[in-house]
């Protein structure tokens, strides 16, 4: 395997020594959340999906836009993520091979935490008397909410389309990904940050023995919508890769690092290599053109 090599935006700007992109066939722009940057405090207890990551055979390189927290409702916004955008299709953009994009989680924690008290079109969770006779987890949750949330997040991918199309960087390969089933639990990233799920569980009154089901049942629709859009995008530039299931679960009464799972929402060292690892195949499929003529 040849490891992507990641480079910071202060890298790319470092008037000494910028990143030498040009010393790498494939190019990658990166932009994304905490499974692209960090997710615990300090930052070394845990990597990211860009520790394992690479193709077959072939010198690449990622700069990297990514950042904590991060929801796809943000990252092609022009006021928050001005440098990626500049990059992508501004005044620094170039030709890059492809966009590399870690996203759909935080906005699914963001509308998991929406209080019961509001609409049920407005939050992703159902109340007690809203609970209906469903398989798993999708007992406990506000169908009127999902359609909700579907409708913005196939909003937000065509505003990223749009703005990625509207410079050279037309048709641009995007490569995105499912997220593992993170388990509900009392199991935060230090510093006061979560956990984001626990307490969502807790406000709606779920049974603990439930919100494994419950996590796993947010998590099946949000790969069944990243799905959805990817089919449906005309030039079929949008590819993900499918990692659900591939961790090993924590258990709902773990407080700290557990199984592949460092805290609630992001995986150990470990935990990472084994989802980067699956990247390598789609990459050398979608790039397969530049891999074949690129010298030995």
């Amino acid at each position: 395997m040849k490891p992507i090599r990641v480079f910071s935006l202060l890298d790319l700007d470092n008037p000494v020594q910028p990143a030498p992109l040009s010393d790498y066939i494939l190019q990658f722009l990166a932009q994304g959340d905490s499974w692209f940057s960090f997710g615990a405090l300090p930052m070394w207890q845990t990597s990211n999906l860009f520790d394992g990551m690479g193709t077959s055979q072939i010198a690449a390189c990622a700069v990297n836009c990514a950042a904590p927290g991060a929801r796809l409702s943000v990252m092609a916004n022009s006021t928050t993520a001005t440098p990626f955008l500049q990059l992508l299709s501004g005044n620094r953009a170039r030709r890059w091979a492809g966009l590399l994009l870690s996203g759909g989680g935080n906005d699914l924690i963001a509308a998991v935490q929406q209080a019961p008290e509001n609409r049920p079109e407005m939050r992703l969770l159902a109340t007690a008397p809203e609970w209906i006779d469903a398989p798993g987890g999708e007992r406990y949750l506000s169908n009127a909410g999902w359609l909700t949330f579907s409708t913005h997040i196939i909003a937000v991918m065509a505003n990223l389309l749009a703005v990625r199309d509207s410079g050279i960087n037309r048709g641009l390969p995007i490569v995105m990904h499912t997220y593992d089933i993170a388990v509900p639990r009392d199991s935060g990233a230090g510093f006061g940050f979560g956990p984001w799920l626990y307490p969502a569980m807790q406000a709606y009154a779920i049974p603990p023995a439930a919100w494994p089901a419950v996590a796993a049942a947010l998590l099946d629709r949000l790969w069944t919508l990243l799905d959805h859009i990817a089919a449906n995008t005309v030039d079929g530039s949008i590819h993900v890769v499918h990692s659900q299931g591939t961790l090993t679960p924590a258990q709902t009464s773990d407080t700290g690092a557990s199984a592949d799972w460092q805290n609630e929402i992001h995986p150990t060292r470990a935990g990472y290599q084994k989802l980067s690892a699956l990247w390598l195949p789609l990459l050398d499929a979608v790039f397969a053109s530049r891999i074949q003529g690129a010298p030995g």
